[in-house]
């Protein structure tokens, strides 16, 4: 393609770009592997339904503190160094997790196998901002954010199906391959200069992020217990698809994601929040409340992810929009502590719930907290925009 002088524009579907997508989407496929494989592993080792939750607990509180650090330390250190060392140190995590014979430890390395997990989904995004030229960004990250749903729609269905034919140590054995192997990859990235980025690593955001985080808590607290509960109530009931839920899920986050980004989502997507918080709504209560079991799985998943997955689109949307340039960073992170972090408090308190209550109990409390966030939504709506650059078309969370 050429500019108007005549010279040839820079082209983005380069060989770092493709690298870069290829490593974001399978840390979604490993971490999303994991959440209901590990559960599994643990009622083996002779944990009961609550307690089999609880690695999910303590790895999201990893990953919820390490956000609000990882961010300014890949500032510091550069994505690329970030990425390889937080990879090579996830490969030693797997390896562990393959040879482990008692729970305890699990929950010892959770959360530090959650900050690195942080860890690789910030750099990640880095990176890719920095590879893609300015004029080729919006496609660029168009592309780019399909790759971390991606992963959840084959994470939970490759290691469901692995577990069984391959056993839980050699599926990690050869988890811990593909990273070792991305390792690899990653040096072939182009290197960044070391930059110094003046002020404390921490910084506590503007009261601005506040609402924003407030919806992001309820999302997370909401979704706590799906990763970790949902295959094992389809297993519970005899299906044979016990990740449908989780791959539905998945699927109708990428559907939905690739809908408004043909159609456009106007000239404030934000207003599209309320709608999409209270469609997320209807597909929590449809798992809590239809009858059945694969088809309520699968219905549900579809139109729990359609709307969860533009409710983070559109609030880290609203957070471009709202925050100033210079204190982004700080409002990224308190927006991913937020949802992390409440999604370990979710899985938790939830996950006792079922053991106690049954499943439905646990998924109807799950749809009435998400039903709260409906009306917290339209009061974040409401706030302006005030910043003054454009914000990104698409986001490329999970």
């Amino acid at each position: 393609m050429l500019d108007v002088d005549g010279s040839k524009r820079p082209g983005f579907l380069t060989v770092p770009f493709f690298v870069v997508c290829v490593f974001y989407f399978l840390v979604f496929a490993a971490g999303y592997q994991l959440f209901p494989v590990v559960p599994l592993r643990l009622r083996e080792l002779g944990a009961n339904l609550a307690e089999s939750g609880r690695f999910q607990t303590a790895f999201m509180l990893g990953s919820g503190f390490g956000a609000l650090f990882t961010g300014p330390l890949g500032d510091r250190l550069g994505p690329r160094r970030v990425l390889r060392v937080a990879s090579l140190a996830v490969v030693g995590i797997l390896v562990v997790y393959a040879l482990l014979r008692v729970r305890w430890v699990f929950y010892l390395l959770a959360p530090l196998h959650g900050l690195l997990w942080s860890a690789l989904r910030t750099a990640s995004v880095a990176k890719v901002g920095g590879i893609l030229p300015l004029e080729h960004r919006a496609q660029g990250l168009s592309i780019f954010g399909l790759t971390g749903p991606g992963g959840v729609a084959v994470g939970p269905l490759m290691g469901l199906w692995l577990m069984p034919h391959l056993g839980f140590t050699w599926m990690l054995v050869l988890l811990a391959g593909v990273f070792a192997l991305l390792y690899a990859l990653i040096g072939a990235l182009p290197r960044e200069a070391t930059r110094e980025i003046e002020g404390p690593i921490f910084q506590w955001p503007d009261r601005s992020v506040w609402g924003g985080v407030a919806v992001m808590g309820l999302v997370g607290l909401s979704f706590g217990p799906m990763t970790p509960y949902s295959a094992q109530e389809a297993k519970a009931l005899g299906m044979a698809w016990p990740a449908a839920f989780l791959t539905c899920f998945a699927l109708g986050m990428m559907a939905m994601r690739g809908l408004l980004a043909l159609t456009g989502m106007g000239r404030r997507p934000v207003a599209l929040m309320p709608g999409m918080a209270a469609l997320t709504a209807v597909g929590y209560a449809m798992l809590a409340f239809l009858p059945g079991g694969l088809a309520r799985h699968l219905s549900s998943g579809l139109v729990y992810g359609a709307g969860y997955g533009m409710v983070h689109t559109l609030m880290l949307t609203h957070l471009m929009e709202t925050t100033p340039p210079q204190r982004r960073g700080a409002a990224t992170g308190a927006f991913f502590f937020a949802f992390d972090a409440t999604t370990a408090l979710g899985s938790l308190v939830l996950g006792w719930v079922m053991q106690h209550g049954g499943f439905r109990w646990g998924w109807a409390i799950g749809a009435g907290l998400m039903t709260l966030c409906i009306p917290v939504a339209q009061r974040v709506v409401r706030r302006p925009a005030v910043a003054s650059a454009p914000a990104p078309s698409v986001i490329v969370e999970g």
